[in-house]
């Protein structure tokens, strides 16, 4: 048998199994959980309960508890279930080889040696469930998979839940997942579907059979060969990713909706992203604003470029600028949603110096290193001890816990 080289573990219904060992009288009950407070908006997870009664992810609230009125609902908590990911990583990297933190519910752990082998694999898993049960509790479970690769070990991941433990590797490829629609992989979403099929892929072993260069074709893209060679079971290994920008953005609530409560929202967002950017030492040139209008109905987007920077007053200076093009061009009056984009970066250490500005080389500006000075008040007494005038704080799916 081909050698296993990783593990890929899925927490099962993980935000829901959080609030279930958080609170017992939760175990066993159909639990729901959701963006906001309130009946209101749709489902972000559900327990297996919950789904064994129809219930699932994105599902409106109405309709859940239409198919399951005993459905017991809880607002999402995000930071919560932060701090169990990160409990859950060191108990992994005690038992293992934790590679990589793939989600705040997904973990990869590097196979070899004695846990190469189907047995060895096996045994391990057994040894991270027990890990788990044993200290933080019942009710954090997990379903596994086993790969000669990452791909691979994904796809075993999501073929049996809750629970589950299955394999992938070329002793039992394409046939294991002859079965499986081919969108239910990984990494096909629509438009590759509608690509794959007008070259006349229609299931998982006529892509299993695909020379990887004619994949290159199909995709117009490396990562097309890349997919199928993985799927043949080599051993590809993943490409490092790198940051684009930093951004925040939000859904906003009822009483939120109004331009002048978004605005102060989005005040937030921008303070929010801006000390993102100071705290991994990024500067800044590209500003956008992302706002979704309900009345009239109209979505709306537009940037704005500078000089490279990580100070706040200048980001939220450009974020006013743009609300005022908004408010001239297309005259809001409801807001359903808001984002804002800190892009074209650049490392501080990178940043050249401009005489007009005045700005020297990787050095920051006396108003950043203000707003550096403001983050360490913050980190030290709390969020928002310090802000930069008036702001309007909308906690949610990210922001709870």
């Amino acid at each position: 048998m081909h050698p296993f080289r990783s593990l890929y573990i899925d927490m099962n219904s993980f935000f829901a199994s959080v609030e279930q060992q958080e609170e017992p009288a939760l175990r066993g009950q159909p639990v729901g959980i959701t963006a906001m407070e309130g009946n209101v908006g749709c489902l972000v997870a559900a327990s297996y309960e919950a789904k064994a009664k129809g219930v699932k992810t994105t599902m409106s609230i109405r309709d859940a508890k239409a198919l399951c009125p005993g459905l017991i609902l809880r607002p999402s908590r995000h930071r919560l279930y932060v701090r169990y990911n990160q409990r859950i990583a060191q108990i992994f990297d005690q038992y293992a080889e934790l590679e990589r933190v793939r989600s705040v519910d997904e973990f990869q752990i590097a196979l070899g040696g004695s846990t190469a082998t189907l047995d060895g694999a096996t045994q391990l898993v057994h040894r991270l469930r027990a890990a788990l049960r044993n200290e933080i509790g019942p009710a954090i479970r997990f379903s596994a998979g086993l790969g000669s690769n990452h791909l691979l070990a994904k796809i075993a991941g999501k073929l049996e839940k809750p629970n589950g433990l299955q394999w992938l590797s070329p002793d039992n490829m394409p046939h294991r997942l002859a079965q499986v629609p081919l969108d239910d992989l990984p990494g096909i979403a629509r438009g590759v579907l509608r690509k794959l099929n007008a070259a006349g892929i229609y299931d998982i072993p006529a892509l299993h059979r695909l020379d990887p260069r004619h994949a290159r074709k199909i995709w117009n893209s490396v990562e097309g060969e890349r997919f199928v060679r993985s799927l043949q079971g080599e051993n590809i290994p993943l490409p490092k990713t790198t940051r684009g920008g930093y951004g925040n953005s939000k859904i906003l609530t009822p009483e939120n909706r109004s331009v002048k409560n978004a605005y102060l929202v989005s005040r937030w967002l921008v303070e929010k992203a801006t000390a993102r950017l100071r705290r991994d030492g990024y500067t800044a040139r590209e500003f956008t604003l992302f706002v979704r209008v309900i009345a009239p109905k109209y979505r709306w987007g537009r940037s704005i470029r500078a000089h490279y920077s990580q100070d706040t007053q200048h980001f939220l200076a450009l974020n006013r600028a743009l609300w005022r093009d908004l408010y001239d061009t297309v005259h809001p009056r409801r807001i359903l949603s808001i984002g804002v984009h800190l892009g074209a970066i650049l490392p501080l250490a990178d940043r050249n110096a401009e005489m007009l500005m005045p700005l020297d080389m990787a050095k920051r500006t006396s108003r950043e290193q203000l707003c550096t000075v403001i983050d360490h008040i913050n980190q030290r007494y709390g969020q928002g001890t310090v802000t930069y005038g008036l702001h309007k704080t909308h906690y949610g799916f990210f922001d709870r816990g």
